[in-house]
């Protein structure tokens, strides 16, 4: 029976394409290439999906670190299984197709309910928080782009296409804010300004 493979595991795989690693040492390279800025994985699920992908002969050992590093630190690379696995959930139609909310826009769609004063500050908050991190995605970006591997491009992309995003929400957050500012005895009580 084929093992059903989540993002983590997918991640893992990914990394482990590239070279053997042992457990300690994906998740510094997770931290380095800040990963889980794009995908939801933590250090325990690191090691539960190696643990998993080594039941499922997905990976192997590929040799053991200093004895008295302990566990965390066996090494594992990809076996044949684990590279056919890998390129065939990659290669799956939903990856194309899905629409997950943003817990934001899922605020934004609720906000109508919320205090106007409320709405006006998170506006606010959301638009200084995305400048923030405008700064820091383009910090990233160089840092890609200085660093060297077959994920560079893609991981170039992905940065650049948040930055895109992520300026496009700013200048729009502008121009809620302006709605947000007109007087709430201007609007319809607790109805959304149409405009927005």
């Amino acid at each position: 029976m084929p093992v059903s493979l989540t993002l983590p595991d997918l991640v893992v795989l990914s990394l482990l394409r590239e070279r053997p690693m042992h457990g300690y040492e994906l998740n510094q390279e997770l931290e380095r290439r800040e990963v889980r800025d794009w995908a939801g994985i933590s250090r325990p699920q690191v090691y539960y999906s190696l643990k998993k992908l080594a039941r499922s002969g997905h990976v192997t050992r590929a040799g053991e670190g200093p004895a008295r590093t302990g566990p965390e630190r066996q090494v594992f690379r990809l076996s044949p299984s684990g590279r056919r696995a890998l390129a065939t959930a990659l290669g799956r139609e939903e990856w194309a197709t899905q629409r997950p909310p943003p817990p934001f826009l899922t605020w934004m769609a609720l906000s109508a309910f919320a205090e106007p004063e409320d709405r006006l500050r998170l506006v606010r908050r959301r638009r200084s928080y995305l400048e923030e991190q405008l700064a820091r995605e383009r910090a990233t970006l160089e840092a890609i782009l200085a660093d060297t591997g077959p994920m560079v491009a893609a991981a170039a992309q992905v940065v650049r296409l948040v930055i895109r995003q992520w300026e496009v929400e700013v200048e729009w957050l502008g121009d809620v804010e302006a709605q947000y500012r007109v007087p709430s005895s201007e609007l319809h009580e607790g109805a959304p300004n149409p405009e927005l």
